[in-house]
């Protein structure tokens, strides 16, 4: 897979500067969480994203914060860092934020058997029987490839790159405002082969950007590692049961609390 990084796009940058001064007239009362689906599934499948069981608002409770979460299924942090351009939504968040978790990567980890850009222009296929079917077909590749191929749904190098974009976005309204990062979390996931070539690679260069930056990370399978190993969660063996929401809200405490500038 050749994915290459858009050209440099300063367009959330420029919108952070102009809610500079509305950041200053804020009381920054909220947690802002960027996220995959790992912020709102359960062991059952999605829940409003403010469900006490679920780690963001778990978070946020025990941090005396508002949640303002940004996440879809499926975000990379490339997806991510297009919803901070295009958003006025979260760049609100960002002036109001009292802290900030840059909750993604796991998904960049995944395999990815078609280039990204054509994986995620299958929704574009039309008619919508023609994209049925060709949906119905990747879907049944998908777990047959994604153990023999080394593609993954973004490289490291563009998760890092779009990790920087957005926390530089987010410190030029908040400059000291305290962010914690996540290497990504693991699965045993039909859906995926059980493979998963990418976490140590995509974990590692996030520990490298992170270390450079000051950023403190949670690492999402070391908190989790034994739920995956035991298949205790969801049976899609993607997301997690309530018992790993939990343990995953409190390392946030935990690393915001000892790693960073909060409270």
């Amino acid at each position: 897979m050749t994915d290459q990084p858009a050209d440099h796009d300063t367009t959330a940058e420029r919108q952070a500067l102009s809610a500079y001064d509305v950041s200053a007239l804020c009381d920054h009362t909220k947690l802002l969480v960027f996220g995959d689906s790992l912020t709102h599934f359960g062991p059952e499948g999605a829940l409003p994203p403010h469900d006490l069981r679920l780690w963001p608002a778990a978070l946020a409770h025990d941090m005396g914060l508002e949640l303002a979460l940004f996440a879809e299924a499926g975000w990379t942090t490339r997806q991510g860092w297009w919803a901070m351009t295009r958003n006025p939504t979260i760049w609100e968040a960002i002036a109001e934020s009292s802290a900030v978790v840059l909750g993604l990567c796991s998904m960049d980890s995944m395999p990815s058997p078609l280039p990204t850009a054509l994986r995620e222009g299958l929704r574009y296929i039309r008619p919508p029987r023609l994209r049925r079917a060709v949906r119905k077909g990747y879907l049944a590749l998908q777990p047959q490839l994604s153990p023999y191929l080394p593609w993954q749904a973004l490289p490291p190098h563009l998760t890092v790159e779009y990790l920087e974009r957005m926390r530089n976005a987010i410190t030029v309204v908040r400059a000291d405002v305290p962010i914690v990062a996540v290497a990504p979390c693991g699965h045993w996931g039909k859906s995926y082969g059980y493979a998963q070539p990418g976490r140590d690679k995509t974990g590692a260069a996030v520990h490298q950007w992170a270390q450079q930056k000051g950023i403190p990370v949670v690492d999402l399978y070391a908190e989790t590692r034994s739920y995956v190993d035991n298949h205790i969660g969801n049976p899609d063996g993607l997301h997690w049961g309530f018992d790993a929401h939990r343990d995953v809200a409190d390392a946030f405490l935990r690393t915001f609390h000892t790693h960073t500038n909060w409270g």
